[in-house]
C-alpha cells in the first residue's frame, strides 16, 4: 500500500451504506456517504461492529490499495446522532430499530424531517400521526429505540476497557438496564452467561475496574475458566490437580499457593469437586456439574446393565448372509439389556442393525432408533427401513420425570433403543439418555470406536469398551461389496497407521501441493467447479472439510471464499452481518448450539430463506423441513456450512468430500482419528490437497486420550 498524498482526515461524519468484509480480528472495510465527500471506502479495526445506517465520527489517512483502489483507514472511530434527513433515513431504515423498515422509515422522516429522532425520543406519542403507525407499532419503536440507546452506551463503555463492542448487545440480552453496574461491579460474572466473554475479556474489564491482580475473586474465576477450558477445547472432564494449579497460575501470573487455596474456597462453595483416583494422577479436580454427570452417567448405566430383561425373546429364526461375527452380535443384543456393536468402514454394521431390529419386531417388540444428528439418523433410517430421530429430539419430545420414564404411556415406548454414531455421545447427552430409560429396556450402541470422540467432554464410547462387564462385539470383516472402495482401504490403512496408497483410485485421490495459499485456491476451485463437472452433480453435493477453523486453509476463510463463489451479494438483496459472518438469503448453515424452544439441535443443516431488517430476523429452513427464526442478536447460534470441521461432520455422510491437509500452526489438529474420520465421511470420492508431509504427520500421530472417570465409576458400580 502507498499512502497518498490527501490529508489526514479528522472529525469526517459519514454515514455506513453497507459491510463489504470483516474479519474474525475485527478488520473491518465499509462502503460510507458523506455530505462533504463522494462515497468512499474505509477500513481498519477502528471500524469493529459498526452496522449499516450508523452515522460515524473518522479520522485517518487515505492509502492506496494495490487492488481495491483508494481507501480511508480509519484510526479512530465514533458513533454520533445522525443529523441530515439522508442519514437519519437511513439509519432508521437499516434495521438498528426493530419494527421500522425502509419504506417505514422514509414515511417518518418525510412527516418529521431533521427533528425525526428528537421526536421519537422526547415526543413518542406523535409517531401516530405518520400513517400506519398505531399504538402497537408506536410502543414497538418507542422500546426498541429506548434498548437501542442502551446497547449504544454500553458500547462506548466496552471501548472504554477496550474491549470489542460487537458484545454490548449480548450483555444487555443477559443483564437488561444492569449491564453497567455488572461490568464495574462483578464483570467476571459475565463468563459462562454472556456467549463470547471467556475469562481474559471480564479479567481486562475487572483490572481496568481497580480488582487487584490478587483478587480471590479474579484468582476463583481463572480456576473455573481452566476447568471449563479443558472440557470445551479438549473434552477433560476433570483435571489433574497439579495441572489445574500450573495452569490458573500461568493464566493470572499469581503463585500456585494461590491458586490452591482458591480451589479449596471452591471445594468449599461446591463448585467443584475433589477426588483421589485410585490408580493414576492423584488428585483430580471436576467442575461441580462435569462430576454430577459422570456420577450419575455411571449409576444410570449400572442400573441398566443390572436389570432384567423385558424383551418378549422367544426362538427366532437365524437370518441367512450374516458371517458368524454378526450373528453374535445379533444374539448379544437380543440377550443384554446394554451392549456396544463396533466395526470401521464396510465391516455390516448398518446390515446388522437392520437385522437385530427386524427380529425384536418379529417377536412382538418395538425398536426406537435414534442418533445424535440429524444426518446420521436419516441414514440409519434409510438403511434399516424404520423411523429414526436424533437423540435430542427423542428427550424432547419427552418433559422432564422421574428417572426411567421415558417410554411409560408414550408412543415411543421401546424394547430395544438403538443409539448410531455412538462416538458422538458426550457426557451430558449420554446422561440424559440413559436417564430416561426404564430398566428392562435394551440399549444398543453402535459406533466406530476408531473415530472421533464428541464435541462435548467425556469418551462415552471409549470408556465403555474400558469396562470388562460391558458386553461388546467388533465386526472387523470387510464385505466384497465394499472392498473395491478406495474410501473403505483408505481408511482402514489409516486406521491401522499406514500410508494410503497415493494418489489414490476407486474414490480416494490425494492431490500434492505445498502452498497453503494454493491449497485453498485448488479446494475452491475442486468444490465449485472441477468436481460439479466432472461428475455431473451439483455444487451442493460437495463437502469441504478442514482439519482446523484458522489459517488460508480453516473453516473460516475457506467458508467465505466459498460463499462469495456460490452464494455472493446481489445488489438490492438483504444481508446481514454479524461479527465475521454475513447471512444471505441461499447460504448454507448449520446451529451450532441446541435450542430447545426452538426445536433445532447441533449438526443440524439448513438453508437461509430469509433476511427480514425490519423485524430484525433471518429465518432458515432445516433439512427436515421446520422453518425457525433467529433474531439478528441470536445469530450466533449458527455458523455456515459451505466449509466446516470435520468434529462437525461427524456423523454426516456425503457424496463428494474435498479438504486441505497442510501442517499450518504445526498441524496440531493433524491425528489419525481426525483423518480416519475425515475420509469416512464421503459416500463416493474424497479428494484430500496437500502437504505428503501433513498426510503421513496425521497417519502417524495418535491423539491424547480424555481425562474421564466414567470407566472406573461404572466398574466399581457394577462390583459393588
Amino acid at each position: 500500500m502507498t499512502v497518498l498524498a490527501k490529508p489526514y482526515l479528522t472529525d469526517v461524519e459519514a454515514s455506513v451504506e453497507q459491510l463489504v468484509y470483516v474479519r474474525e480480528d475485527e478488520y473491518t472495510v465499509a462502503r460510507m456517504s458523506s455530505e462533504g465527500l463522494a462515497g468512499f471506502v474505509a477500513s481498519g479495526r477502528a471500524l469493529a461492529g459498526v452496522q449499516p445506517g450508523e452515522t460515524l465520527r473518522l479520522a485517518g489517512e487515505w492509502e492506496e490499495h494495490p487492488r481495491h483502489g483508494s481507501r480511508l483507514v480509519v484510526r479512530r472511530c465514533e458513533r454520533v446522532v445522525p443529523s441530515t434527513v439522508r442519514a437519519i433515513t437511513l439509519y432508521l431504515g437499516s434495521g438498528l430499530i426493530r419494527g421500522i423498515g425502509p419504506r417505514l422509515a422514509h414515511a417518518i422522516v418525510s412527516h418529521f424531517g431533521e427533528r425525526t429522532l428528537t421526536v421519537i425520543d422526547t415526543e413518542p406519542e406523535r409517531l401516530t400521526e405518520v400513517v400506519n403507525i398505531g399504538a402497537a407499532r408506536q410502543a414497538q419503536i418507542v422500546q426498541a429505540w429506548a434498548e437501542q440507546k442502551k446497547v449504544a452506551a454500553l458500547m462506548v463503555v466496552l471501548q472504554g476497557f477496550g474491549i470489542s463492542p460487537l458484545l454490548a448487545t449480548k450483555i444487555y440480552q443477559v443483564y437488561g438496564n444492569d449491564s453497567r453496574d455488572v461490568l464495574t461491579r462483578d464483570p467476571y460474572r459475565l463468563i459462562g452467561q454472556v456467549r463470547g466473554i471467556a475469562f481474559h475479556t471480564a479479567d481486562r474489564i475487572a483490572l481496568r475496574s481497580g480488582v487487584p491482580e490478587h483478587s480471590p475473586q479474579r484468582i476463583k474465576a481463572a480456576v473455573l475458566d481452566r476447568l471449563e477450558t479443558a472440557a470445551a477445547r479438549d473434552g477433560h472432564c476433570f483435571l489433574p490437580l497439579p495441572a489445574l494449579l500450573a495452569a490458573a497460575a500461568s493464566l493470572v501470573e499469581q503463585e500456585e499457593e494461590l491458586i490452591r487455596r482458591a480451589v479449596d474456597a471452591l471445594l468449599a462453595e461446591r463448585r467443584v469437586v475433589v477426588e483421589t483416583a485410585p490408580a493414576g494422577p492423584g488428585q483430580v479436580v471436576y467442575a461441580k456439574e462435569q462430576h454430577g454427570r459422570e456420577v450419575a452417567l455411571a449409576a444410570h448405566l449400572a442400573r441398566l446393565l443390572r436389570a432384567r430383561s423385558t424383551l418378549p425373546l422367544r426362538a427366532f429364526e437365524e437370518h441367512q448372509g450374516l458371517d458368524e461375527d454378526q450373528r453374535a452380535a445379533v444374539n448379544l443384543a437380543l440377550t443384554s439389556t446394554v451392549s456396544v456393536l463396533t466395526g470401521g468402514p464396510g465391516c455390516g454394521k448398518s446390515h446388522t442393525v437392520r437385522v437385530i431390529a427386524a427380529t425384536v419386531r418379529a417377536m412382538g417388540g418395538t425398536v426406537t432408533l435414534t442418533a445424535p444428528t440429524g444426518k446420521a439418523a436419516k441414514r440409519l433410517s434409510e438403511l434399516t427401513r424404520l423411523p429414526a430421530v436424533t437423540v435430542h429430539r427423542l428427550l424432547a419430545q419427552q418433559p422432564e420425570r422421574e428417572e426411567g420414564t421415558l417410554f411409560q404411556q408414550s408412543p415411543a415406548e421401546a424394547d430395544l433403543i438403538v443409539v448410531d454414531e455412538a462416538s458422538m455421545l458426550d457426557l451430558q447427552l449420554a446422561t440424559r439418555l440413559t436417564a430416561a430409560i426404564p430398566a428392562g429396556s435394551h440399549l444398543l450402541l453402535v459406533g466406530d470406536s476408531d473415530q472421533l470422540p464428541s464435541i462435548g467432554p467425556g469418551s462415552v464410547l471409549a470408556d465403555l469398551l474400558r469396562v470388562e462387564e460391558v458386553p461388546r462385539i467388533r465386526l472387523t470383516r470387510v464385505f466384497r461389496q465394499a472392498q473395491d472402495s478406495g474410501i473403505v482401504r483408505a481408511a482402514h490403512r489409516i486406521r491401522a497407521g499406514e500410508l494410503p496408497a497415493l494418489p489414490g483410485r476407486g474414490g480416494f485421490w490425494f492431490e500434492e501441493l505445498d502452498d497453503p495459499d494454493q491449497v485453498a485456491d485448488r479446494v475452491v476451485h475442486l468444490a465449485t467447479e472441477a468436481i460439479p463437472r466432472k461428475q455431473d452433480v451439483s455444487r451442493d453435493q460437495v463437502q469441504v472439510l478442514c482439519p482446523m477453523r484458522k489459517g488460508a486453509t480453516g473453516t473460516a476463510e475457506l467458508g467465505r471464499r466459498l460463499q462469495e463463489r456460490l452464494n455472493p451479494a446481489r445488489e438490492g438483496a438483504a444481508e446481514h452481518w454479524s461479527g465475521p459472518s454475513v447471512f444471505r438469503v441461499g447460504d448454507r448453515v448449520m446451529p451450532i448450539r441446541n435450542n430447545y424452544d426452538k426445536g433445532v439441535f447441533n449438526g443440524e443443516t439448513a438453508t437461509v430463506t430469509a433476511v427480514n431488517p425490519q423485524d430484525r430476523l433471518v429465518e432458515i429452513r432445516t433439512d427436515d423441513g421446520e422453518s425457525v427464526a433467529y433474531t439478528f442478536d441470536e445469530l450466533d447460534e449458527l455458523t455456515h456450512s459451505y466449509a466446516i470441521s470435520v468434529h462437525r461432520s461427524q456423523g454426516s455422510e456425503y457424496p463428494f468430500v474435498v479438504a486441505p491437509i497442510v501442517a499450518e500452526a504445526g498441524g496440531v489438529m493433524l491425528r489419525r482419528r481426525l483423518l480416519y474420520t475425515l475420509v469416512t465421511r464421503a459416500k463416493s470420492w474424497v479428494v484430500l490437497v496437500g502437504q505428503r508431509e501433513a498426510l503421513e504427520l496425521a497417519v502417524h500421530r495418535l491423539g491424547y486420550r480424555r481425562n474421564t472417570g466414567l470407566a472406573l465409576r461404572l466398574a466399581l458400580s457394577l462390583e459393588s
